[in-house]
């Protein structure tokens, strides 16, 4: 997901789309500490999606604060 396609949701679509991504953060940890892991670039995605939605909960947070 881009952060363009981010930037449309609201916060509330953000934070749950945090959970889940860190659900199956925890998943692919376990996974890998099992060694049943397959995909290991799933993990650097996964990380990369996480940043990219806090950072625009931050922006939307610091947008609303200056109003």
């Amino acid at each position: 997901m881009t952060a363009k396609e981010l930037l449309g949701k609201s916060p509330e679509q953000l934070r749950e789309s945090l959970i889940a991504l860190k659900k199956e953060a925890f998943n692919l940890r376990f996974q890998a500490a099992t060694n049943q892991l397959e995909n290991t670039s799933r993990m650097r995605a996964v990380r990369r999606e996480v940043a990219r939605i806090m950072t625009v909960l931050n922006q939307k947070a610091a947008t609303a604060a200056a109003n």
